[in-house]
């Protein structure tokens, strides 16, 4: 290859990076959420929602969260957000909630910061209004296995640079 065909290459694969970038801000302005998008990592929400299930989530703030609803939420300290069902809620002085993965025998207050016995709106990403079967299950594989995740982006990658149109 000469050196025009390298930087076409590097353009088409720029290009693919900044597409994928516009549509995921896309998506954050339409459905309101920091991450439209999420991955069940663990088997808590089973039957409802099975480990690799891609969640597409939406933050709506006219619409009220109620008990059933599945939110998505951030606790302080922790990086990965949990998904679980809204089981109480409470709604003197500003709403505050209490959660619990469908599948565990107790409420999440266990999982919560230190001297947290319930969730606020700040503390939620998104609420569940759709999602995909075992899709995600690739990102798992990636997460869990580095060496896998390194293979199929250097595959994607070489892909990208040998591909001729």
């Amino acid at each position: 290859m000469n050196a025009r065909q390298v930087g076409y290459q590097c353009l088409n694969f720029a290009m693919i990076v900044s597409s994928a970038l516009m549509i995921w801000k896309g998506l954050m302005v339409v459905t309101g959420c920091e991450s439209p998008i999420v991955v069940v990592l663990t088997g808590s929400m089973e039957p409802a929602f099975q480990r690799g299930d891609i969640l597409i989530l939406t933050m709506d703030i006219n619409d009220p969260i109620r008990v059933g609803d599945i939110t998505v939420f951030k606790i302080d300290g922790k990086d990965i957000p949990i998904v679980h069902r809204v089981i109480k809620v409470h709604e003197k002085n500003g709403t505050r909630f209490l959660t619990k993965g469908d599948n565990n025998p107790t409420d999440d207050r266990g999982l919560y910061a230190p001297g947290q016995y319930w969730l606020t709106l700040t503390d939620v990403v998104g609420r569940a209004k759709g999602f995909v079967p075992y899709v995600g299950m690739v990102t798992i594989l990636m997460n869990d296995n580095p060496k896998f995740k390194y293979i199929v982006l250097g595959l994607l990658g070489l892909f990208v640079l040998v591909h001729r149109d």
